[in-house]
């Protein structure tokens, strides 16, 4: 990768006039001290890189543009090379890297190498960077773009970063005017009127196709004026979309060969086709004809060329290609020839021989084979293509045959046992969204075993399927049976039974390697091939891998890569209309939004999931998306929801063994209970949860729960199980899986600490909230070190955390939280905004204002207790001081004053 922090000689752009305006409009916010985002798309060759080296010269403000990597994509080498860029050292910038890898992130980086300093950062191809890279730049401007402005440059054919309140800019082709100019500029002679007039069509305003061209015409001055055919060849323009399609994965590139193959026109009329890199007649853009080419004839001939199904999928998903399933194609026709300019005439043939049968069949258009130098340029297909055709169909139960398929491949697949398979697969993925879970894993291993041999693609499709059902169910062993191998919970698994074989892809080996070694409590086993999972699978565009990744990001405890990678694939299923595996998705991706604190979004895509689920008939991830639904409206303090939600979700769970949902329902009702100051009741709902065994907790849900756990059962005199749930939880937190669990440790101890130790346990606590960035977690912190504070009338040190408190929980619309830390910040008599208490209520102190309405909702003076960490005995103290001061005489009288005067009695210990 290359920096630079000012370009010594930025080519002239032409029809850019109001994009170099919105940049420079940036650069002068910058030097304000304002940052801002700007995302900046385009086709290849359309002159991103230009724009961005004319952006650094033109700069009022220090400016670098760094470009994308080339060759692998090395951890972290994206900033890498930004902070060499502005480092003035190489040691400086390696602690600038540290930084950006720790809790300061890309903007803790900055602030140490330009402190306070404006800047303007051009960040190019931005979709070729490392994963890591671009996590942390997209965590950095989600969260705050910092003093500097960001020109951030990808292809259209990527989806943007998902930056609020960016600007998107999308450069476009250029006028006729401007297009003259530009290649008037660039050769070195004058062109003949009809020539240059020629070209301008061909090119239509492509500024890399121009270029390209003007090079070539300056290079062959003599046949400037003169050359015959067409000079935007496949050859010229395989050079401008070159990078392109060098950055695809392998599997994509082959099957938009096979596209770009199956459409090219056959007009029937005998005559051959041209040699390779030599001119196609072609007029402008968009007026060559291409014939639609039918997803299912690519669909039947992607594994001959060693390519998956999926891969059709990501290429409609990114754009690549368009137009209904029955009649794909290229969204941009020069990039259909540039593919076309990349292969040699002997393999363009063997494709043609290869698709000519099955393109008919997809697109109703001839299949006239290619003419030329004989027969000998046909490849016919051999048996051993056809048992590399694809076996896996885009939903379970899609098992198509085209009519006209050759009957080695109708041989193929209408084995037995791959039609049994078939029939199993379809049957254990409605058990799995409908239906006990524990049959479904039977029926989907029996699938797995059956589709081995004759469809392994599915197969481990199979095994993924009955993998979730377990971990649905709660069942570690029967998820170790499934990933292959029944003694990974024990050790290193072995024999047939080895969780690793050798014909698993390299997704799949370590994906279940890595599983195996999570279940077996082998973490330092687990964490490499699990990271290699989330990497690669990843930065796919293929569903079923991005799902696998994400379920390995949140074993890794890694939430924020969670809901990245599932957000990707929600995106991915929407395009291509994957109904079926919508409801799944949603399931996946709303409780990675739950595990990463962001509740409001899980619920929102709960929400979602719910209706698809419910459309789909798929009982069970609408159980699953009750339960979240529960969890976050006990954060919202909505107690009526979180029973409707809860029962709603624990009325399927039972039935079908849904262990996970269950203990995420269980859970919401506790935390909704503890909420409310019915502690006692709250840790005898938790404790079967934080229990092991089959009568617990789910098993990957048993250490998330314990500190919600410890805070009841010390609120409610079970010290003796608060500490030993509090041990086995600082076992757990040791392994570093969830970036949570040092904070909620240091807040379990200080709970459980004696008066001396509690505050070095808290400020510990506090400390470590700072680089977990759960700012609901780090709230309930700070409201119980403010509750500690004000208990030992530390009154001036309480109102410190309880204000931070109480801010963060307004913002997460935690409303039974908020009321809390507000009625404690107003007990230490520190100013409260808004929530002031009208009319008789107005007279009490801040202490007997929350006793009151505690009374008038009807407490005993034990749940007041717990609820305000006091003494019985200070209760009726204050509770004699309020009849005294309003003149009542009884509960009853005190509960209908506050109602006529506040007009919300129940709510006036707000």
């Amino acid at each position: 990768m290359s920096g630079a922090s000012r370009v010594a000689a930025a080519p002239r752009l032409y029809d850019r006039t109001s994009e170099l305006a919105t940049v420079a409009a940036l650069s002068a916010r910058a030097a304000e001290g304002a940052g801002s985002v700007l995302l900046l798309t385009g086709r290849a060759g359309i002159g991103r890189t230009a724009l961005l080296d004319r952006a650094v010269r033109d700069s009022r403000v220090r400016a670098h543009r760094v470009a994308a990597p080339t060759g692998n994509r090395v951890p972290w080498s994206g900033v890498r090379a930004l902070l060499s860029a502005l480092a003035p050292t190489p040691s400086a910038a390696r602690r600038a890297l540290r930084t950006a890898r720790g809790p300061g992130g890309v903007p803790g980086a900055l602030e140490v190498l330009c402190p306070g300093e404006p800047l303007l950062l051009c960040l190019d191809d931005l979709h070729r960077w490392d994963a890591y890279s671009r996590t942390s730049l997209d965590a950095a401007w989600r969260g705050n773009p910092g003093p500097w402005a960001w020109v951030v440059s990808f292809a259209t054919y990527h989806r943007p970063p998902d930056v609020p309140g960016a600007r998107l800019l999308s450069l476009g082709r250029l006028s006729r005017a401007g297009a003259g100019a530009l290649l008037d500029d660039r050769c070195r002679g004058p062109l003949t009127t009809s020539f240059r007039t020629r070209l301008l069509d061909e090119a239509a305003g492509h500024p890399g196709v121009l270029a390209a061209a003007a090079a070539r015409v300056s290079a062959e001055p003599e046949r400037g004026g003169c050359r015959p055919g067409t000079l935007t060849d496949d050859a010229l323009l395989s050079e401008v979309y070159g990078g392109l399609l060098d950055s695809l994965p392998a599997e994509c590139g082959r099957v938009l060969t096979l596209v770009a193959v199956a459409g090219e026109p056959r007009p029937g009329t005998g005559e051959p086709d041209p040699p390779a890199g030599r001119p196609t007649p072609a007029g402008p853009v968009g007026v060559e004809a291409v014939r639609p080419v039918g997803a299912d004839a690519v669909l039947a001939v992607t594994r001959a060329v060693r390519a998956s199904p999926e891969a059709l999928d990501r290429l409609v998903a990114d754009g690549f290609l368009r137009g209904p399933r029955e009649a794909l194609r290229f969204d941009d026709p020069l990039l259909r020839r540039a593919v076309l300019g990349t292969l040699p005439l002997p393999r363009r043939r063997e494709l043609h021989a290869l698709v000519a049968p099955s393109a008919g069949a997809g697109s109703g258009a001839g299949t006239e084979a290619l003419e030329g130098d004989g027969a000998a340029a046909h490849s016919p297909v051999t048996p051993e293509d056809l048992r590399a055709l694809p076996n896996a169909p885009r939903t379970p139960a899609d098992v198509r045959v085209p009519p006209d398929a050759p009957p080695a491949l109708e041989a193929v697949r209408t084995r037995p046992d791959v039609l049994r398979g078939r029939a199993e697969l379809a049957r254990g993925v409605a058990g799995l969204g409908d239906g006990p879970v524990g049959d479904a894993h039977q029926v989907l291993l029996l699938a797995s075993s059956l589709l081995r041999e004759g469809a392994p693609e599915v197969a481990a499709e199979a095994r993924f399927l009955a993998m979730e059902a377990a971990w649905a169910a709660g069942d570690p062993e029967a998820c170790a049976t499934a990933l292959g191998g029944d003694a990974g919970l024990d050790g290193e698994p072995s024999g047939s039974s080895a969780c690793v074989t050798a014909e698993a892809d390299p997704g799949e080996r370590d994906f279940r390697e890595g599983m195996c070694a999570a279940l077996g409590a082998r973490l330092q086993d687990a964490h490499a091939p699990l990271a290699r999972v989330v990497a690669r699978d990843g930065a796919s565009g293929e569903p079923r891998r991005l799902v696998r990744a994400g379920a390995a990001a949140l074993v890794l405890g890694d939430a924020p890569t969670a809901v990245r990678v599932h957000t990707r694939a929600l995106a991915t299923v929407r395009a291509t209309a994957g109904s079926t595996l919508l409801p799944r998705v949603l399931e996946h991706l709303a409780y990675a939004e739950l595990r990463a604190g962001q509740h409001e979004r899980a619920a929102a895509h709960a929400r979602d999931g719910l209706r698809a689920a419910e459309l789909a008939g798929q009982r069970n991830p609408a159980a699953h998306q009750h339960a979240i639904l529960a969890l976050a409206a006990s954060v919202r303090g909505d107690a009526q929801a979180v029973v409707e939600h809860a029962d709603r979700a624990l009325g399927t769970a039972r039935a079908h063994g849904l262990v996970q949902a269950t203990t995420l329902a269980e859970w919401a009702i506790a935390r909704a209970e503890l909420a409310g100051g019915l502690a006692a009741q709250a840790a005898a709902r938790l404790a079967p949860l934080v229990r092991r065994g089959p009568r617990g907790g789910h098993f990957a849900l048993r250490m998330l729960v314990v500190p919600c756990f410890v805070e009841a059962a010390c609120a409610a005199g079970r010290e003796a199980d608060a500490g030993t749930a509090a041990e086995e939880f600082a076992v757990w937190a040791g392994f570093g899986l969830d970036p949570q669990a040092p904070a909620q440790l240091a807040r379990c101890r200080a709970l459980l600490a004696g008066a001396g130790d509690s505050a070095d346990w808290y400020r510990e606590a506090v400390r470590h909230h700072e680089d977990s960035g759960n700012d609901f977690e780090r709230a309930r912190t700070l409201l119980a070190y403010g509750k500690w504070l004000r208990r030992r009338r530390r009154l001036v040190e309480a109102r410190g955390p309880l204000g931070d408190a109480l801010v963060t929980f307004e913002r997460a619309a935690a409303g039974v939280w908020a009321d809390q830390a507000r009625a404690e910040l107003r007990a230490t008599g520190g100013p409260v905004r808004g929530r002031a208490v009208p009319g008789a209520a107005g007279e009490l102190t801040p202490q007997q204002q929350r006793i009151a309405g505690l009374v008038a909702a009807g407490a005993t003076n034990h749940e007041i207790a717990d609820r305000l960490s006091v003494s019985p005995r200070t209760v009726d103290h204050h509770l004699r001081n309020v009849f005294a001061r309003l003149g009542v005489r009884s509960r009853v009288e005190l509960s209908g004053l506050l109602s006529r005067t506040t007009g919300n009695g129940h709510r006036s210990d707000r």
